[in-house]
């Protein structure tokens, strides 16, 4: 099998098809696709997405943008792409869409009479600080409705970038009004330029967990995704660096490779460990199950057989070691969500 050819600064070599696509076009070795970003606005209709997944530790959850300049291969939002007609590849980190009126539609949803507060997840599917955020500021928008409302929140991000909005967060959390978790896939230079190409350093995001442990933020490290034979043996060295750094809780997940990420994930594979390409494959289909993906519920985060059954083994120790709270960490309060107006209105009585 011939290596695909990979792009400086991308995380994936090509555009395939999405799964929706009923033609679609390959471009000759000579001539590779543009990897110029175009950038767009949207007029949302909704902003707050909500789940019942057993798997999920949040029921809400809010995503600025579409599409993730970070470039990480292993993404297992790539798929969404597909809904708009563009591809889970090249163009996943190549056109990105961002949603103008995200903080509108955040106060008006939280003015609604019936709405139930319950903290809001920040950052699911693509990264709300990723480099498009520093020009954009709609992450920061939402943070400042947030504040205003006092509602719950957490975030998960890759960036140095979420530092910009200290002055918010740490007030927040003095009120147990939010919480970060910082991703860490690895601390090695060399594999992270590989896979996620346009993201922090290891060594700024343990900084970053540092800056924001003195500032009063409650923050986690997620150790994903654990990749079988590429940086699964970095787990505990993981835990214990941001451990180091400030973090006092930790979770982890299993790659996942839904749909067209399979291919993309195999071709990175091919291009960059062709040697063990075979072998890290079939430890992931030992924890799938035979195939390179399982999505039921108690099945797509962890994974199941001796493999997967290890790692979480791995993990749980490491954690009782190091006496890293497992999950979420403590839990944010409800209790003081209301906009200013209402609590004026509430102190006369």
């Amino acid at each position: 099998m011939t290596a695909p050819r990979f792009i400086t600064g991308r995380g994936v070599a090509s555009n395939p098809a999405n799964r929706y696509a009923s033609a679609h076009s390959e471009f000759e070795p000579d001539h590779p696709p543009s990897v110029v970003t175009e950038v767009r606005a949207e007029q949302a209709k909704s902003i707050i997405a909500r789940n019942r997944s057993p798997d999920l530790p949040f029921a809400q959850s809010i995503n600025p943008y579409q599409g993730c300049e970070h470039g990480c291969v292993y993404c297992f939002a790539r798929p969404t792409h597909a809904y708009w007609d563009l591809s889970p590849g090249l163009d996943f980190e190549t056109r990105l869409s961002y949603k103008a009126n995200a903080a509108a539609l955040l106060e008006r949803e939280l003015s609604r009479p019936g709405y139930r507060c319950r903290p809001i997840a920040l950052g699911s599917n693509t990264d709300p600080y990723q480099p498009l955020e520093r020009e954009q500021q709609i992450t920061r928008q939402l943070l400042e409705v947030l504040q205003r409302f006092r509602h719950p929140f957490t975030l998960t991000t890759k960036s140095q970038l979420v530092l910009r909005d200290l002055d918010i967060l740490a007030p927040m959390a003095a009120q147990r009004l939010c919480r970060v978790h910082i991703s860490v896939t690895t601390l090695d230079n060399t594999l992270k330029r590989r896979l996620e190409p346009r993201t922090a350093s290891p060594k700024a995001r343990l900084q970053t967990i540092r800056d924001l442990n003195a500032a009063g933020v409650p923050v986690g490290v997620l150790a994903a995704p654990v990749i079988p034979s590429i940086n699964d043996a970095e787990l505990e060295a993981i835990l214990a660096a941001s451990h180091d750094a400030g973090a006092c809780s930790a979770a982890y997940i299993l790659i996942r490779l839904p749909h067209e990420v399979k291919g993309l994930f195999r071709d990175w594979l091919q291009a960059h460990y062709p040697g063990r390409a075979r072998h890290v494959i079939s430890l992931i289909e030992q924890c799938r199950g035979g195939q390179l993906y399982d999505p039921r519920f108690g099945q797509r985060m962890t994974g199941s057989g001796v493999v997967a059954t290890l790692l979480a083994k791995r993990f749980e120790v490491a954690c009782r070691r190091l006496g890293l709270t497992v999950g979420e960490g403590g839990g944010l309060d409800c209790n003081l969500f209301g906009d200013e107006q209402r609590c004026q209105q509430l102190s006369f009585f």
